[in-house]
C-alpha cells in the first residue's frame, strides 16, 4: 500500500457569460480522471473549482437581458452544474467567485502585497469608449497584436503568438462595444511589481512544477522582461471594490484564481476543516491546477507570484493541456461542429465522450482532436465490443448452471498474475496524466481476457454436462479479468463501472481490492452495461448545431418565394434577409488556380467565432493574389459549401461589376471602412 497523499486539485473557472462547450470538457473530464484516480489509490484528494462571475462582460450582458449580474450568474451557475453533472465531473465543492470568501480572501492578499511594496499607483493612459461612456477593459478592444502583427486580437494578450501587453498599444484598435475606435483618457490605476518576483519565478518554473515545453516558452517571456500588472479596473464593473481606492474594482483576473482559495475555505468551513494548513508555505499537502495553454502566463507567472508575495504557498505544478479540435478543424457553427455540453448530452451518452477523450489524451501541450466517426469507431469496439462483451459472454452460464456463484479457485493463477503485473505501469501512466497510453494497455488486456474466452470455448463445454466444472471455471476467471479492467477503468467510466460493481455484487471496488480474485461469492444477475452509438444520432447533432443555412451557393435563389415589384426584380423579405450571416473578413492568403483564368483560391479569416474559410472567387481578371493579401472583404458566410474540382469553397467574396459591353468590364470586391474587425456581422 502507497503512503497516503493530501492533494488539491482545481481546473480552470469557466465564465459565467455563456453555456459550457466541448472545449470546457475536455479540461474538467481530465482533471476528474486524475482525481478519480488518485481516490482509487486511497489518497485524500480534492477536487474545487468555481464559476468566474466578474467582470464587465458580465455586467454588458445582464444590461442587455434587463436583470441583475446576480441573477444572471445564479442562472448561468445552475446550467453550468446541470452540464458538469451529466459528465459525471466529480467536484468536491464547485462555488463562486462572487462569494464572500472569495471577498475576504482577496482583500487579504490585496493587504498583503501592498505592506509588501509589490502594489504601485500611477496614472495610465487607457481606452475609453466616448459613445458608450466607459473605460473598456481589455477584452473589449482588439486590435493588431504589437509583437506579431496577428489581427483581431485582444486588448491585454495575443492568442497567436501569447505576448501580453497593454490596451494602448494594439494597432487600430477596435471598441467591441460600439465599434467606434476609442480614444485615450487618463486615470489612476493599481499594479502588481511581478518583476520584484523575477528570482523566486527563474527558480520555481525550473523546479519541475511546469511541462518542458512550458519552461521553454516562459524563457521567451522573461527574456522580454516581466510587466507590472494592472490589477485594478474603473467603474462601472462587476467585482469586488478596492478597499482603499473607490471608484475603483479588482480586475477579475485577480480575484478569479483566487476563487480556487475560495471555493475550498467554504469547503472547509462546511466540514471543519483547517484551511492554513492546506495553504501555508512548506505545506505537506499537494497542489495542482490543469488549465489550457491560452491562459498559462497567468497560472505560470501572475498566479505563483501573487500567492508567494500574499504568503501562501505555490502550486506543486501547473498541467497544461492543448485545444480542442472537431474533425481535424476549429469548432464551427456554420458546420454544426461548436457543440456546447448541453446539446451533446441531449443527443448522445456523456461516458462515452470521457472514454474517447480519455484515448487521445497524453501529458503534452498537443491539441485533440475529436472526430466523429473516429468516436463512434473507437466506442464501439473497445467499450462494447470487448470491454463488456467479457462479461456478456460469460455471465449467462453462471446465472443458467451455477445459481450465479463463482467457482472456488481460478483455473489459470498465472493469467490473473499477469493483469496484475500490469498495474504499477498503468497507474504510472494515469499519474503522468498519459491517460491514452493507460487505456492502450487496459484495452491490450480486454483483447487478452477475449482471446482466453476464445480458446476455451465455454459454448461448447457447456454441451457436455461432464465438463461443468471447467465452464465454471472458465467463466470464474473470465469475470475476474473483467473485474480488474473495471477497476482500471473505474476514472474513466465511472457510471459504468457502478452498475459493474452492481453486477459483481455490490462491493465498490479500490485499487487495492483486485489483488485477491473474486472467489466463491454470488454476481448479480447481469444488465446491459452499454449499448452501441448509432451514427444517426451524430448527425443529428451536427444538425442541431448548425447554423441555418441557404440552399444554394447563389444568393438569389433566397427569393424564390418572394414577390415581384413593378419594374420585374423580385423583392426580399426582412425573414429572407435574416438567412444570410454577413461578415467582414481578412483575406490571409490568395493565389492563382491552376487550370483557370477566372478564379482565385482565397483564405479568409471570419474572426474566432467562424475561424479560417476556403473561397474560390472568379475576380483573377481584377486583382493580383499579392493586391488583396490583408484586405478586408465581407462574405456569405453561411452557404452551402460548394464541391468544385479545384476543391471545396466555403463562402462567397462580395463583388460588384460593371455590365460594360466594350470589354472594360471591371470587378471590385466590396470593403467595409476602417475600424472593421475579422468577424463582425454587417447588420
Amino acid at each position: 500500500m502507497t503512503a497516503k497523499r493530501r492533494i488539491l486539485v482545481t481546473s480552470a473557472l469557466p465564465y459565467a457569460n455563456g453555456p459550457l462547450h466541448l472545449g470546457h470538457m475536455v479540461e474538467t473530464i481530465q482533471t476528474d480522471i486524475w482525481v478519480r484516480f488518485q481516490k482509487l489509490r486511497g489518497h485524500e484528494c480534492m477536487y474545487v473549482c468555481a464559476d468566474d462571475t466578474h467582470g464587465t462582460p458580465i455586467m454588458l450582458r445582464a444590461q442587455s437581458e434587463g436583470i441583475t449580474p446576480e441573477q444572471l450568474i445564479a442562472r448561468v451557475a445552475l446550467e453550468h452544474k446541470a452540464d458538469l453533472d451529466a459528465f459525471n465531473i466529480g467536484f468536491d465543492n464547485y462555488h463562486s467567485t462572487h462569494s464572500e470568501e472569495n471577498r475576504e480572501l482577496t482583500y487579504r492578499a490585496y493587504e498583503a502585497l501592498e505592506r509588501g511594496g509589490h502594489i504601485e499607483r500611477r496614472m495610465v493612459r487607457q481606452a475609453y469608449d466616448e459613445k458608450a461612456e466607459m473605460f473598456l477593459p481589455d477584452r473589449f478592444v482588439k486590435g493588431t497584436c504589437p509583437r506579431c502583427n496577428a489581427a483581431n486580437q485582444y486588448g491585454d494578450s495575443c492568442e497567436n503568438c501569447g505576448a501580453t501587453y497593454s490596451t494602448n498599444e494594439l494597432i487600430d484598435p477596435v471598441s467591441v462595444v460600439s465599434g467606434s475606435t476609442p480614444v485615450e483618457r487618463e486615470s489612476e490605476h493599481l499594479f502588481f511589481k511581478l518583476a520584484n518576483f523575477e528570482t523566486m519565478l527563474r527558480e520555481w518554473t525550473h523546479s519541475g512544477t511546469l511541462q518542458q515545453a512550458v519552461t521553454n516558452k516562459l524563457e521567451e517571456w522573461f527574456s522580454t522582461g516581466l510587466k507590472d500588472w494592472d490589477i485594478s479596473r474603473d467603474a462601472p464593473y462587476f467585482g469586488f471594490e478596492i478597499p482603499d481606492a473607490p471608484g475603483k474594482y479588482f480586475y477579475v483576473w485577480l480575484d478569479a484564481p483566487i476563487g480556487y482559495m475560495a471555493s475550498f475555505l467554504n469547503l472547509c468551513r462546511e466540514h471543519g476543516w483547517g484551511f492554513e494548513a492546506w495553504w501555508k508555505p512548506g505545506s505537506p499537502t499537494e497542489l495542482y491546477h490543469f488549465i489550457g495553454k491560452d491562459i498559462l502566463y497567468f497560472h505560470s507567472l501572475f498566479w505563483p507570484a501573487v500567492l508567494h508575495g500574499a504568503g501562501f504557498r505555490t502550486p506543486n505544478a501547473v498541467f497544461v493541456h492543448g485545444f480542442l479540435t472537431i474533425n481535424g478543424e476549429k469548432m464551427s457553427k456554420s458546420r454544426g461542429t461548436f457543440i456546447t455540453a448541453s446539446s451533446w448530452r441531449e443527443h448522445l451518452p456523456t461516458e462515452p465522450l470521457r472514454y474517447f477523450f480519455a484515448s487521445r489524451l497524453g501529458s503534452g501541450l498537443d491539441d485533440l482532436d475529436l472526430g466523429l466517426h473516429d468516436f463512434v469507431t473507437k466506442v464501439n469496439s473497445d467499450i462494447v465490443g470487448k470491454l463488456v462483451n467479457i462479461a456478456s459472454r460469460c455471465s449467462g452460464f453462471l446465472a443458467r448452471n451455477f445459481d450465479n456463484r463463482l467457482a472456488i479457485k481460478l483455473p489459470e493463477p498465472d493469467l490473473y498474475e499477469e493483469f496484475l503485473h500490469k498495474l504499477p505501469s498503468i497507474a504510472e501512466s494515469y499519474e503522468q496524466r498519459d491517460y491514452a497510453g493507460a487505456l492502450r494497455e487496459i484495452m491490450a488486456l480486454a483483447d487478452r481476457a477475449n482471446l482466453y474466452i476464445d480458446q476455451q470455448k465455454p459454448w461448447l463445454l457447456a454441451k457436455n454436462p461432464e465438463r461443468a466444472n471447467e465452464v465454471h471455471g472458465v467463466c470464474t476467471q473470465a469475470i475476474n479479468l473483467f473485474r480488474i479492467l473495471i477497476m482500471l477503468l473505474k476514472p474513466v467510466l465511472p457510471e459504468l463501472a457502478g452498475k459493474a460493481e452492481v453486477f459483481l455484487g455490490g462491493h465498490e471496488l479500490a485499487w487495492e481490492d483486485v489483488q485477491r480474485p473474486l472467489l466463491g461469492s454470488k454476481v448479480n444477475h447481469y444488465e446491459a452495461l452499454a449499448t452501441r452509438i448509432d451514427p444517426a444520432a451524430i448527425s443529428a447533432l451536427i444538425a442541431a448545431n448548425q447554423q441555418p443555412q441557404i440552399a444554394s451557393t447563389q444568393p438569389a435563389t433566397v427569393n424564390t418565394s418572394a414577390t415581384t415589384n413593378a419594374i420585374g426584380m423580385s423583392e426580399a423579405t426582412i425573414d429572407d434577409f435574416a438567412k444570410l450571416d454577413l461578415r467582414i473578413a481578412k483575406i490571409i492568403n490568395a493565389e492563382h488556380v491552376e487550370g483557370t483564368d477566372k478564379l482565385l483560391k482565397l483564405t479568409v479569416d471570419i474572426g474566432p467565432e467562424l475561424g479560417t474559410r476556403t473561397i474560390f472567387a472568379g475576380i483573377r481578371a481584377a486583382y493580383e493574389p499579392h493586391q488583396l493579401i490583408d484586405r478586408l472583404t465581407l462574405v456569405f458566410a453561411n452557404l452551402t459549401p460548394r464541391k468544385m474540382r479545384f476543391g471545396l469553397s466555403e463562402g462567397m467574396v462580395l463583388a460588384a461589376g460593371s455590365d460594360a459591353t466594350d470589354g472594360d468590364k471591371k470587378i471590385f470586391i466590396l470593403s467595409p471602412d476602417s475600424g472593421a474587425i475579422a468577424g463582425m456581422k454587417v447588420k
